[in-house]
């Protein structure tokens, strides 16, 4: 899945804890917002693998949300929904497209990395590349039932999540064309230092 589309999904599951204690209803939207993210943080070093602990960060989840159930407060909540937001985030890529520059083809074997048995987990493709059609259905949806929910700073961060996710949509299968091409007009010393997806035909 996309970036929207995680940052959506976490923030959708702050809502319950944001009902469980409004007065905590900004943190918890925050830190769903942020835990749907972080795994991603990741991104150009080690991507689905430096930040990506889909068995810890779902471990990590069950005290940290029994916490926040039983101790309510900003960071109890913020604690839990930031990890369960980064856990299903981790999750949620084994059901998508393979970890290559151009997901579509279906050539990868890795969706996400397990560190628990130091393997790495095989994409479903339920959802077959990140910026498909059916991932921006999904940013769509959760963000259409997130702006009626939400309201003031929240409902302008929903918006522009959809419409970055829209937009990505548009733009998806053409990026592999211009990633390859600049990474053609990079110096070779430089190339290590890149993605190795990137370097897929060079």
């Amino acid at each position: 899945m996309m970036l929207p589309t995680h940052a959506l999904v976490g923030m959708v599951l702050a809502l319950p804890f944001a009902l469980l204690a409004p007065e905590f209803a900004t943190q918890a939207l925050l830190a769903g917002f942020v835990g749907g993210i972080l795994p991603d943080l990741d991104l150009y070093s080690g991507h689905r693998k430096s930040l990506h602990y889909p068995v810890y960060y779902s471990l990590s989840t069950v005290p940290a949300v029994l916490a926040a159930f039983v101790v309510p407060g900003p960071v109890t909540i913020a604690a839990a929904v930031l990890l369960l937001g980064a856990s299903v985030h981790c999750l949620a890529d084994s059901l998508g497209g393979g970890l290559e520059l151009r997901p579509w083809e279906g050539r990868s074997n890795r969706a996400v990395y397990n560190h628990y048995s130091d393997r790495w987990i095989h994409p479903r493709r339920w959802v077959r590349y990140d910026g498909a059609p059916e991932d921006f259905i999904a940013s769509a949806v959760l963000g259409g039932f997130l702006f009626t929910v939400v309201d003031g700073p929240f409902q302008v961060i929903v918006a522009l999540a959809v419409l970055v996710a829209g937009t990505y949509t548009v733009v998806r299968r053409v990026l592999p064309t211009i990633a390859t091409a600049i990474v053609a007009l990079l110096p070779p010393p430089v190339h290590p230092l890149l993605p190795a997806r990137y370097l897929e035909g060079q």
